[in-house]
C-alpha cells in the first residue's frame, strides 16, 4: 500500500484520519526496541555460565551491553536526519527489518564475539526505529492532540522498562538464554506488516540534500565520546589514555561538526534551535533524568540479586511498580500540563526522581519489600512527568519538517545521559565498595585480595571458593553503604535538573513555528548580511 508523503503545511495539521492506529503501531515498534535491552539485563549472569550460556568473561559481558549503547547513540542523530530527508516510514521499515534479523542472529550466536557483533547491529537498527516513531507521531497528530499522543508514547517506554526484566526472568526459567532475543522476532514481524498497511509516509521539506560530511563527523565524534564514557565506567576512572584521549578526540570532532554546521548551506542540525529555552532546557532535562534513572536501575539490579538473593524473575518483578506508575502518570502528566504548565510538571517530576533516590538511604540488607516498591513507583512517576513534557516542548519548539532531528536530539541526549549515569555512578559505587571492603579482605590470601575487591559478586565468589563464610555479611553491607553514596550523587543530579527546569523552561507549551519560518539565530544572521550588502 503506498501513501503520498505528508509534509508540513498540508492536511496533517487537522490530523491524519488513522492517527490513533498509527500511534498504536509506533508504540509497539518502540516497545520492541526498549524490551530488547531490559530483557537482557537479567540474562547477563547466565551468559557467563559455560554450560547454560556462552562462558563469557566479565569484559565480554560488558561489551554485550556496551556495543549496543555505542552503536545506538552514535547513529541516532544520523537516522533522524535521514528520516526527515528520505521519509520516516521508509527508515522505520529498514530499521525494523534489520533489528529483527539482528535479534535472530543474537539468539543463535555461538560465541561472545558473535553476540557482541549482533548487539552492535541491533544498536544501529534500533537507532533507526526510535526517532522515526516520535517524528511520525508529531507529523500525523494536530497540535492539540499531540501532548496526549506523546504522553502515551513516553508511558510505553516506562512500561517496557518495567516488564522487560519480568519477561526475561520468565523466559530464562523455561527456555535457553537465546529466547530473550528470539522473542522480538514475531513482534517485529507484526510491526512490519502494520507499518506497511497503516502508517503514511512523512518527511520534512522536499529537495534538501543530505549533509554527508556533517553526519559522518557526528557519528565519528559520538562513537569516540560514548566509547570514552563506557571505558570510564569499566575501568573506574579517567586516568587511562583510552578514556581521556578518546573522550577529547570525540569532543574535538563534535566541535568540528558544530563548526561545519554553522557554515554549510543545508545543515543537519540548526544550532539556532539551542537558543530556544523550550528546546535546550527540555533536552537538558531529558539528560538529567536519564542519568539518574539508569544509575538507579544499574545498582538496584545488583542489590536485588546479589544482596537480597532474588532470582532474575523476582528481581524483575520489582520493576513492575515502575512500569505501573509510568503508565498511570504518563497520560496524567499531559493533563497537568494544561492546568499548571510544563515548567511545574517537569520540575515536580525531577523532584520526585530526586526524592526516590534520596529514599535509597533508608534501604538496608533486609529492608521491607514495600519500601523498595515505593521507591520504584516514585521513580516511575517522576520519569513519567518529565519525559512526555520534555518531548512535547522539544517537538513543538521547532518546525514540523525538522521533527526527525528533534526526536533524534531527544533520544541521543537520553542515551548519553543513561550511559553517563551507569559510568559515573558505577564508578562511584565501585570506588566506595572497594574502600569499604578493603579491611575485611585481610582474611583472604594476599594474592586473592585485589580480584576479590573488584565487586560484590567477586567478593562472594572468592569467599565461597576459599571457604571464608564470615565475609559475605560485611561484603553485602559494604555494597549497601556504597549504594547509598551513589544514590545520593544521583539525587543531586536530579535536583540540579529540577532547578534548571524551574529557571529556564517556559511556563507554557510553545506553539510550533511555521515550516517555512526562519530558524532562530539564523534569521538575524541573514538580516545582517542583507543590511551589509
Amino acid at each position: 500500500m503506498t501513501t503520498a508523503p505528508v509534509r508540513p503545511g498540508g492536511p496533517v495539521h487537522e490530523g491524519h484520519p488513522r492517527r490513533w492506529a498509527v500511534l498504536a503501531v509506533m508504540v509497539l515498534s518502540l516497545m520492541s526496541i526498549i524490551l530488547d535491552n531490559t530483557v537482557l539485563n537479567v540474562t547477563l549472569r547466565t551468559l557467563t555460565d559455560p554450560r547454560h550460556g556462552l562462558g563469557a568473561s566479565h569484559s565480554q559481558v560488558e561489551w554485550v551491553l556496551s556495543a549496543y549503547t555505542l552503536a545506538f547513540a552514535a547513529t541516532l542523530f544520523t537516522w533522524g536526519v535521514l528520516g526527515d530527508r528520505m521519509g520516516r516510514r521508509r527508515v522505520l521499515l529498514l530499521g525494523l527489518g534489520l533489528f529483527g534479523l539482528s535479534s535472530l542472529a543474537g539468539a543463535y550466536a555461538g560465541s561472545p564475539e558473535q553476540l557482541v557483533a549482533a548487539r552492535a547491529c541491533m544498536g544501529v537498527s534500533g537507532a533507526a526505529v526510535l526517532p522515526s516513531t516520535l517524528a511520525t507521531i508529531a507529523a500525523v497528530f494536530p497540535l492539540q492532540e499531540r501532548p496526549k499522543a506523546l504522553g502515551i508514547w513516553a508511558a510505553s517506554v516506562g512500561f517496557a522498562l518495567g516488564i522487560g526484566p519480568v519477561t526475561g526472568g520468565l523466559l530464562l526459567a523455561r527456555f535457553w538464554w537465546g529466547s530473550v532475543f528470539l522473542v522480538n522476532v514475531p513482534i517485529v514481524a507484526v510491526c512490519l506488516v502494520a507499518v506497511v498497511l497503516l502508517v503514511p509516509e512523512t518527511r520534512g521539506a522536499a529537495g534538501k540534500r543530505v549533509d554527508a560530511a556533517g553526519l559522518l563527523l557526528s557519528i565519528a565524534g559520538l562513537v569516540l565520546l560514548v566509547h570514552a564514557v563506557i571505558e570510564a565506567g569499566r575501568t573506574g576512572g579517567l586516568a587511562r589514555p583510552t578514556v581521556w584521549g578518546t573522550g577529547l578526540a570525540g569532543l574535538g570532532l563534535l566541535g568540528v561538526f558544530l563548526w561545519h554546521e554553522r557554515r554549510t548551506a543545508e545543515p543537519s542540525l540548526e544550532l539556532g534551535f539551542f537558543r530556544l529555552k523550550a528546546f535546550s532546557t527540555a533536552v537538558a532535562a531529558v539528560g538529567f533524568v536519564s542519568f539518574a534513572m539508569m544509575g538507579f536501575l544499574f545498582f538496584s539490579a545488583f542489590y536485588l540479586q546479589s544482596v537480597r538473593g532474588y532470582t532474575p524473575l523476582q528481581a524483575g518483578s520489582c520493576t513492575v511498580a515502575l512500569a505501573v506508575a509510568n503508565v498511570v502518570c504518563g497520560p496524567l502528566s499531559t493533563v497537568l500540563v494544561r492546568s499548571i504548565g510544563p515548567r511545574n510538571v517537569c520540575a515536580a517530576g525531577m523532584l520526585a526522581v530526586a526524592a526516590s533516590l534520596s529514599g535509597v538511604v533508608l534501604v538496608t540488607q533486609h529492608a521491607p519489600l514495600w519500601l523498595i516498591l515505593v521507591l520504584f513507583a516514585a521513580l516511575g512517576a517522576g520519569v513519567a512527568c518529565v519525559m512526555p513534557t520534555a518531548a512535547v516542548s522539544i517537538m513543538n519548539a521547532i518546525p514540523r519538517e525538522k521533527a526527525g532531528v528533534a526526536s533524534a536530539m531527544n533520544n541521543t541526549v537520553r542515551q548519553l545521559g543513561g550511559a553517563l549515569g551507569v559510568a559515573v555512578l558505577g564508578s562511584v559505587l565501585g570506588a566506595a565498595y572497594r574502600s569499604g571492603i578493603e579491611d575485611e579482605l585481610a582474611v583472604l590470601p594476599p594474592s586473592a585480595r585485589h580480584e576479590a575487591g573488584e565487586s560484590l559478586d567477586a567478593t562472594l565468589l572468592a569467599a565461597g571458593r576459599l571457604g571464608v563464610s564470615g565475609l559475605a555479611g560485611p561484603a553485602r553491607q559494604a555494597f549497601v553503604d556504597a549504594m547509598h553514596l551513589a544514590a545520593g550523587a544521583a539525587a543531586v543530579v536530579a535536583l540540579a535538573g529540577a532547578l534548571a527546569v524551574l529557571r529556564w523552561l517556559p511556563s507554557t507549551t510553545p506553539q510550533q513555528p511555521p515550516a517555512a519560518g526562519p530558524v532562530p539565530g539564523r534569521a538575524r544572521t541573514d538580516r545582517t548580511k542583507a543590511q551589509g550588502s
